[in-house]
């Protein structure tokens, strides 16, 4: 298989790197044959704070996709997040340039320069723009227009969401994945691709909430009438909940990460009428510690809460809650906190469900899971983007090569990318 028919999805979060390895071809479509993870240590709220301690999450992680799917990567597609990202509203105006006066008929042409005339907003010189979204068009007054190529008109106008990130924060992310051997082919919203994974369109076009709850930070993208309208980010997370759990029991990070994901719960209902006792090994010889999974539940809850909290406050100042017909979907490692979609919906009066990433085929059982949507999401968006072969939606293994295969070219594949990190 030619190698350009690789994809890799990069997802670098603050507690986890995770690697997605897609295999698209004529025959077989789009599936996906690999994923690895990896702790993370060296970003701090989606922010790079240790390049080493970074590229060596990453390299891991995509490493161990790379065992499974039997492929080697050299570039991947990586996802951005954090409270330096920011969305704001813009409109762009033009005139449209038609060979018939009498009949103007638009263009891709002015499609391109209207969304470029939106582009055009004074932003600082450490700001990257990121994505420029478009929301809707107005042809000569008339709005809601949402594909208005070769209508008739002579005055465009579209509105559009940019995002924007910082230039600093882009730049040591791109140089960490750089520096661990690979090459990056874009930049993307984390929220947006975790949207492409987890949203159907029906849940787009009636207004919905896309929360993904990350280690550091917990990022938020609004849908409505099909396109997106609000970006915005809170800087708490599962880090929080995981650092409230160890200074309240005096055990250590690591210890206290493990508490959470087996035995945490932050809704009552679902835990047994028998209260169930977690033992935790003791550190420097003490002994054993054991903990009711109602205690647990009483010092999750609280901060949960307060997360969900912070989130519906960041929607109000942009619209009311009520609008969004589509209620909210939560996903990220987050998501997988037993009892976190009820208190959600305690929150915010809302359906929630858990964002598991969408059958496209391949190794479902691996991806299926709300931890790896933005991964599985960089690689639809990184397939549409480079006008690969469409994603079959039926959730069969799509005749991909057996996990284990490993092949020559993987090992040194590996073994080169060892080298350029090591030695130049």
């Amino acid at each position: 298989m030619a190698r350009n028919s690789i994809i890799v999805g990069l997802d670098i979060g603050t507690t986890k790197v995770r690697a997605v390895i897609a295999e698209r071809s004529p025959q077989n479509g789009f599936s996906i044959t690999g994923v690895g993870q990896s702790p993370s240590t060296g970003l701090r709220k989606g922010v790079v704070v240790n390049i080493e301690a970074t590229l060596r999450s990453i390299s891991a992680a995509v490493e161990a996709a790379e065992l499974m799917s039997g492929q080697v990567a050299d570039n991947c597609w990586t996802g951005i997040s954090g409270g330096h990202t920011e969305g704001v509203i813009s409109r762009g105006v033009v005139a449209v340039n038609g060979k018939n006066r009498a009949h103007r008929e638009i263009s891709e042409d002015d499609l391109e320069r209207v969304l470029e005339a939106a582009r055009a907003v004074d932003f600082s010189m450490d700001r990257k723009i990121l994505e420029v979204i478009p929301q809707t068009y107005i042809v000569d007054n008339q709005p809601g227009i949402r594909d208005p190529l070769h209508m008739i008109g002579v005055r465009l106008e579209s509105e559009v969401l940019i995002i924007t990130c910082s230039m600093t924060s882009a730049q040591n992310l791109v140089k960490c994945v750089n520096r661990a051997g690979f090459r990056v082919n874009g930049l993307v919203l984390q929220t947006l691709a975790s949207a492409r994974a987890v949203l159907t369109d029906d849940e787009k076009e009636m207004g919905v909430v896309l929360l993904d709850l990350g280690g550091g930070t917990s990022n938020i993208l609004v849908y409505n009438q099909g396109a997106a309208c609000f970006s915005a980010s809170v800087p708490v997370g599962g880090a929080q909940v995981t650092g409230d759990i160890s200074i309240v029991k005096n055990i250590a990070a690591e210890a206290a990460e493990k508490v959470k994901v087996e035995a945490g719960c932050c809704w009552e209902p679902l835990l047994d009428e028998v209260d169930e006792t977690v033992f935790v090994p003791g550190m420097a010889g003490r002994a054993p510690l054991s903990i009711p999974r109602s205690l647990i539940l009483d010092i999750v809850k609280p901060r949960m809460t307060e997360i969900f909290q912070l989130v519906k406050a960041k929607i109000e100042e942009n619209r009311p809650l009520r609008t969004l017909g589509g209620g909210v979907v939560i996903t990220g490692g987050g998501a997988n906190l037993l009892g976190a979609a009820d208190l959600a919906a305690a929150v915010f009066n809302l359906p929630v469900r858990i964002g598991n990433p969408l059958p496209v085929g391949g190794l479902i059982d691996d991806y299926r899971n709300p931890a790896y949507a933005t991964a599985v999401g960089l690689a639809l968006e990184a397939n549409e983007r480079e006008g690969g072969a469409a994603p079959s939606q039926g959730g069969e293994d799509s005749g991909s090569p057996h996990p284990g295969a490993m092949n020559l070219f993987a090992v040194f594949g590996r073994i080169g990318r060892w080298v350029k990190r090591e030695f130049f």
